[in-house]
């Protein structure tokens, strides 16, 4: 397995890029199936989940093709020939899920494995099922596959969700686009990534009203088209990096970020003593004076977001004071405490809440990653410790960073991956 070395100690100094926002792009690339026609989408990051969802869309039928030569546009279209999407392929990610809603509204009828993903906790799926049983489906569950069926088309409802859920709001959505009459979708999640998949729903012919709030009207019609649409810069990589400024000391500019995505991430970094300024087209972010023990808690978008718990922690790590951070999306988050406290970190966990007491500095050691964002807190971490950090398993970071120890070693980072 690959590995990341890191020798800290470096402030960071010069220009990252943000790429396309994952979270984004995974849904809209499962809308494609909502039509026969080519929906081009451009600003796609390379990831190996955006791979895992070529992969998956490949075998229902769709022919997916690379747009120019830099490999960020695709263009996604053609007839749905299976209806199954098989737990080799969906094991490896938990967005695969989000194909069930559109085989059903396009062609009556899916197939699809139970979902894998980051093991950081339980995320039931009962809250898309009876969503899609409202609008008419038949399910059963047997043998670790859902078998979804519907006679004719799906119909509309009015969906009450009893808690925010992204991937619900984004599987009902799609499917209430292509269903007989009104879907109102009410407690719907808010975040940027839904509001860029219902703009691309909207080109593509839906009809949706309360976009950005927590009440969707969706009156669905008889069919989509084609369409052409730019994925939205990524929030979490977008708070990752301006974490990576802020630990090593340095002063970064994040060409593309959008401080309107960003919600409670921006005032929790300022308040910790993160500088942060709109540029045209992005960012500066840096650290002016010292950095100073704030609390957090992650809440459901505009509030602090999960993805940043790991990173943000890490900066807690060495700020002055204490800091108490609560988790309270999922309930297996705090795998990164005990590598953090290897390298000298002072995180106890109580419960749902860690409380961090800044230390003067952190010291390198190897480390092994348990998820997605807990590996970017490891780096971090790794920038601003005295020594050599070596972070094992790594193969979580490409799921959802590109090119991490690039993007690092060119604003001055000691930085480099080694192959395992």
């Amino acid at each position: 397995m690959d590995r990341i070395r890191i020798r800290g100690g470096r402030p960071l100094s010069g220009e990252i890029v943000i790429g396309g926002a994952k979270n984004a792009a995974l849904p809209l690339m499962a809308a494609a199936m909502l039509t026969e026609d080519r929906l081009v989408l451009s600003n796609v990051p390379r990831l190996a989940d955006i791979q895992t969802m070529t992969a998956l869309l490949a075998q229902h039928g769709l022919a997916i093709e690379a747009v120019g030569n830099d490999g960020r546009t695709i263009s996604l279209g053609g007839p749905i020939r299976n209806t199954e999407a098989p737990y080799d392929i969906v094991r490896k990610m938990r967005a695969s899920f989000l194909v069930l809603g559109p085989l059903l509204a396009r062609a009556g009828e899916a197939r699809v494995s139970l979902p894998g993903g980051c093991g950081i906790g339980a995320r039931p799926i009962d809250l898309h099922l009876k969503g899609l049983e409202q609008l008419g489906a038949r399910i059963v569950l047997e043998g670790g596959y859902i078998d979804a069926r519907v006679d004719g088309r799906l119909r509309g409802a009015s969906i009450v969700f009893p808690f925010v859920s992204v991937g619900a709001t984004e599987n009902l959505l799609m499917a209430a686009s292509l269903a007989d009459g009104r879907t109102v979708l009410a407690n719907a999640a808010r975040e940027p990534e839904i509001g860029d998949l219902a703009a691309c729903l909207v080109a593509m012919g839906a009809r949706i009203e309360g976009i950005g709030s927590d009440k969707l009207v969706v009156d669905g019609v008889d069919a989509l088209h084609g369409a052409e649409h730019a994925i939205i810069p990524d929030r979490i990589e977008t708070g990752s990096y301006a974490c990576a400024a802020a630990i090593s000391g340095g002063s970064v500019f994040l060409r593309h970020a959008h401080q309107d995505h960003l919600g409670a991430t921006l005032r929790t970094l300022r308040e910790a003593g993160v500088d942060i300024q709109e540029q045209p087209d992005g960012l500066m972010v840096q650290r002016l004076n010292g950095l100073h023990g704030t609390d957090a808690m992650t809440e459901p978008y505009p509030g602090f977001p999960t993805d940043m718990q790991a990173q943000f922690m890490a900066l807690m790590a060495v700020a002055e004071g204490a800091s108490m951070v609560t988790e309270t999306i999922f309930e297996n988050r705090f795998m990164h405490v005990p590598e953090l406290n290897r390298m000298g970190a002072r995180i106890n966990v109580h419960g749902a809440s860690a409380i961090v007491r800044g230390v003067p500095g952190l010291s390198g050691a190897p480390v092994m990653a348990t998820d997605l964002r807990a590996s970017l807190s490891l780096i971090l971490a790794g920038l601003a410790a005295k020594g050599e950090t070596m972070v094992n398993r790594v193969y979580h970071l490409d799921r959802g960073y590109e090119a991490v120890e690039q993007k690092l070693a060119a604003c001055g980072a000691d930085i480099e991956r080694i192959a395992g």
